[in-house]
């Protein structure tokens, strides 16, 4: 069985709009209020599920990109620091 659909609406949700403005400065923050926005979505049907996906998506590269950076940073500066 499936759960009855949420009745969509025409309201935005405002937390997606702000997960997907905030994701672009301060990445933790979108994540956060993206989780939110797709959680409230989901329960109350309101707009803005491709935003809020959006904002989480582009919020976990941006976490994987700068881990990777880091990883390489460390690797190559240390080699480069024992190489001296």
């Amino acid at each position: 069985m499936t759960a009855p659909a949420t009745p969509q609406t025409d309201r935005w949700n405002v937390l997606a709009i702000l997960a997907i403005i905030t994701v672009w400065f301060t990445v933790i923050l979108g994540l956060v209020f993206g989780h939110i926005a797709l959680s409230q979505i989901k329960r109350t049907g309101e707009r803005g599920r491709g935003l809020a996906l959006t904002a989480v998506i582009v919020g976990w590269l941006a976490v994987v990109a700068g881990a990777l950076a880091a990883m390489f940073f460390l690797i190559f500066g240390g080699l480069y620091v024992s190489s001296q």
